[in-house]
């Protein structure tokens, strides 16, 4: 069976054109959560087994500093909440995982990553 060797450049590749698709988009016209998902599918193994830790540095870590870069209004911040709610949901056994990515990789979203936070109040 062929295995799938993730490279640097593509990685660097797909991080600038998914941040490029989150940073032209207005609030309104907000990209759909999708590209949330495909940003932390880069740390999938510490969703899913709880290790390796990310750090910065990794791709991991480099997807929330996308992600980060994005939440710099209150609406982009309430977006972006509501996407992590949803990843949440749909990884309920994982939402301790997903909720300490800032926190591992030092990336401050402007809100709390918890299943419990109502992202209609963020500011």
């Amino acid at each position: 069976m062929a295995r799938l060797l993730f490279s640097p450049v593509l990685l660097v590749y797909h991080v600038s054109l998914l941040l490029s698709a989150i940073s032209s988009a207005t609030v309104e016209n907000a990209p759909d959560c999708v590209a949330v998902g495909t940003l932390i599918s880069s740390c999938t193994e510490f969703v899913n087994y709880g290790y390796p830790d990310p750090i910065p540095g990794s791709s991991c870590c480099d997807a929330m500093t996308v992600l980060g870069s994005y939440s710099d209004s209150s609406d982009k911040k309430r977006w972006l909440c509501n996407c992590f709610i949803d990843l949440i949901n749909v990884f309920n056994s994982n939402a301790t995982a997903i909720s300490t990515l800032s926190g591992f990789c030092g990336i401050v979203l402007g809100f709390t990553i918890d299943p419990n936070t109502d992202c209609n109040f963020i500011q």
